[in-house]
């Protein structure tokens, strides 16, 4: 018999609350001062670690310091900038686009909202999660990068592969007060333990809560 919606509501809060004492900091491992730079910092963040993007965002912001700067910027001189973090050209078209909008629609503020925040080029929900959660404390939904999907599907708390689904799911398993810290949990979980090429499910204080879905033998040991 398979586990019921109540069980697994149960077992997810089990989970995030061993995951609390584990990991007592978490947080949003990007580096920033004010909303638009945590903007750019997590496009940016788009296949890339947030070391290397944290590297890169010092000088980037030092050298255009408000949503006007970017969308005036020569997107070449950007490009050079924001190089390091792989898919370059996409990204400093995104985060110029982007400021533009800013500038025009929104009085060169990052918008508040999941509808305006959504409208800019280079942002989907992971990204709006992570700015208005973090920037605004607005908490519409659950961040859900490459380790929330992981860990969400080994943990059995979803059985999807989109992330909108996967976000649902959890949405649906853990109370709204977690939604925000549950991303920043998953991360740090993902880096120290649940490691996607070498999980060390015997230092995992949920392994006794995990099915260990999609994980061989062999990544066991």
């Amino acid at each position: 018999m398979g586990e019921s919606k109540g069980q697994k509501k149960k077992r997810a809060q089990k989970i995030i609350a061993i995951l609390k004492k584990a990991y007592p900091s978490a947080a949003c491992s990007l580096d920033y001062s004010n909303p638009l730079q945590l903007l750019v910092a997590t496009i940016l963040s788009a296949q890339c670690t947030d070391e290397r993007v944290n590297k890169v965002t010092p000088a980037l912001f030092e050298r255009y310091k408000s949503a006007e700067d970017f969308a005036n910027a020569d997107i070449k001189e950007l490009e050079r900038y924001v190089r390091p973090t792989g898919f370059y050209k996409n990204k400093a078209r995104n985060i110029q686009a982007a400021c533009k909008i800013i500038v025009e629609r929104f009085k060169g503020e990052v918008p508040r909202t999941m509808e305006e925040i959504l409208s800019l080029p280079g942002v989907a929900r992971k990204t709006a999660n992570i700015v208005l959660g973090n920037a605004y404390g607005v908490v519409e939904g659950i961040a859900v990068d490459t380790h929330a999907r992981r860990i969400s599907y080994l943990l059995g708390l979803t059985k999807n592969a989109d992330p909108k689904k996967i976000e649902k799911d959890l949405m649906e398993l853990v109370p709204r007060n977690d939604w925000l810290h549950l991303s920043n949990l998953f991360v740090s979980h993902g880096r120290a333990v649940c490691i996607a090429r070498r999980p060390l499910c015997s230092k995992c204080p949920v392994e006794r809560l995990c099915p260990k879905n999609g994980l061989q033998k062999s990544q066991m040991r």
